[in-house]
């Protein structure tokens, strides 16, 4: 198990209060997350890291290795990576959270005729996962992409209140030939980045408990 405790992209968090409104104040104590199981093919063992922002709002997964290609150089299986992370959010006593947003970054190349997607979902331990959220790009293409999840106020799911639940996340990629060549080309679509960090950010929705 590993705990990260490290600064991270700040984004916009919710906090309602009880009979209140809406507003941008997040719990005034620190959280942490541990990191209890990684697993899929998109994230072998040390290639995924969490950190959490020093002011509560979002917590960053950078992944190293996630890539899914098809063509010269592949494996059959490389079409379709995967990787489901589960989370323990060590939060503040009094407060619960849900997740507003998820912004998803990578880089892809498409020859012409083939496709690629990043698609997502999360879920509470014992609660029924959300459902998928997909984006697709078609080749030609070549350069980096990014991509939004976004969840109304009214229909974010929080953690419920005194309770312990994992939080699992769960993220694909894949890449398809289409009408392109794989004997003569490549395609691929990444969570992945020359350097070997691209961050998926999520941001919380908070809520007081009653």
């Amino acid at each position: 198990m590993f705990n990260f405790v490290v600064a991270a992209t700040m984004a916009a968090a919710i906090v309602i209060p009880p009979g209140g409104a809406p507003n941008t104040v997040p719990p005034p104590d620190h959280m942490t997350i541990d990191v209890v199981t990684v697993n899929g093919s998109g994230c072998p063992a040390g290639t995924a890291a969490v950190a959490v922002s020093p002011d509560n709002k979002a917590f960053t997964v950078t992944y190293s290795q996630f890539l899914a290609q098809v063509g010269v150089g592949s494996l059959p299986t490389d079409f379709r990576k995967n990787c489901q992370l589960n989370l323990r959010l060590n939060i503040p006593q009094g407060f619960t959270y849900g997740i507003a947003q998820a912004d998803y970054r990578g880089f892809a190349h498409l020859e012409q005729g083939a496709t690629g997607m990043e698609r997502a979902n999360y879920y509470f331990q014992g609660m029924s996962p959300t459902a998928y959220q997909s984006h697709s790009y078609e080749g030609p293409f070549s350069d980096d992409w990014q991509a939004t999840d976004t969840t109304e106020l009214a229909a974010i799911v929080y953690h419920p209140c005194g309770e312990q639940r994992l939080f699992n996340i769960n993220t694909e990629l894949r890449v398809s030939a289409g009408t392109s060549d794989p004997t003569k080309t490549t395609s691929f679509i990444s969570m992945d980045s020359t350097d070997g960090s691209v961050e998926t950010t999520y941001h919380f929705a908070w809520k007081t408990c009653p």
